[in-house]
């Protein structure tokens, strides 16, 4: 029976392997699990501040937080591909490749107007169809 290893040991161990190990170590647990560490591309988020009140008195609340949804990839996927990897910088090319062929997928969750429409106009400029939810 193997020793159990505590939480301590491993947090010790990870803090003292170099980046290269690190990266190593990142993809064998991605493979071994079938997982991927890329972090999500969110951008923290305020909510609507001042709503304004509507026509009988109500307060509307504005939308502050958007999903990036790629539905199709269109005839130009290269382009497409590079935009992806523009906008989630973490991705890697097959991850992205992967994004482009599964369309309609989201590409980024969870950012601000602002984020929301930059992307999707880098998504639309390479021949992409995207759709903010």
């Amino acid at each position: 029976m193997a020793e159990k290893i505590s939480k301590d040991q491993i947090m010790e161990a990870i803090e003292s392997m170099s980046v290269l190990d690190l990266s190593e170590l990142i993809k064998a647990l991605e493979e071994k699990f079938g997982v991927s560490a890329a972090a999500p591309a969110a951008v923290a988020v305020s909510p609507a501040v001042g709503a304004s009140p509507a026509e009988g008195g109500e307060a509307v609340e504005e939308k502050s937080s958007f999903n990036v949804i790629l539905s199709n990839a269109g005839a130009n996927k290269i382009a497409v591909i590079k935009a992806i990897r523009e906008i989630v910088p973490t991705l890697g090319l097959k991850e992205a490749k992967d994004l482009a062929d599964s369309a309609p997928k989201p590409i980024a969750e969870g950012l601000n107007k602002e984020a929301a429409n930059e992307a999707k106009t880098k998504l639309e400029a390479a021949g992409g169809t995207v759709e903010l939810k």
